[in-house]
């Protein structure tokens, strides 16, 4: 079976923004003064994920430009299927950073996700969360 999909049929929207820190436990207070709550809390790579209705901010500790302005590191994106969307990345001539689709246990069963560099050292994640 022949996969028509392009690649922009893989996600279908903002999954969460990362932002390093230099200081987790003052990042976590700022987010909750703008009415944030902590949704997830993972010491590997101590990353903590905060929301406020649609908006989700990953933060994690001890980044080289935590702490510089406009320190935004990636925009990641929701995709359903990421070794799919992987495929038709790469078929479709993206500059991709990752050699292949990439894994972490955060949430009950782990995520899977790439990443695209775009214009200005842009970076965009493509990210499943796995059910």
């Amino acid at each position: 079976m022949i996969d028509n999909m392009a690649f922009t049929d893989y996600f279908d929207d903002v999954q969460h923004i990362g932002i390093p820190t230099k200081d987790l436990k003052q990042a976590e207070a700022f987010w909750q003064s703008l009415g944030f709550e902590k949704t997830g809390d993972f010491p590997v790579g101590k990353v903590i994920f905060m929301k406020r209705n649609h908006l989700v901010i990953e933060t994690w500790q001890a980044d080289e430009v935590a702490g510089k302005a406009g320190a935004i590191n990636h925009i990641s994106m929701n995709t359903t299927d990421a070794d799919a969307a992987f495929k038709a990345a790469k078929a479709e001539g993206f500059d991709l950073i990752d050699s292949e689709v990439q894994h972490l246990p955060f949430w009950d069963k782990g995520i899977k996700f790439f990443n695209v560099q775009g214009p200005d050292g842009v970076i965009v994640e493509f990210c499943e969360i796995v059910k």
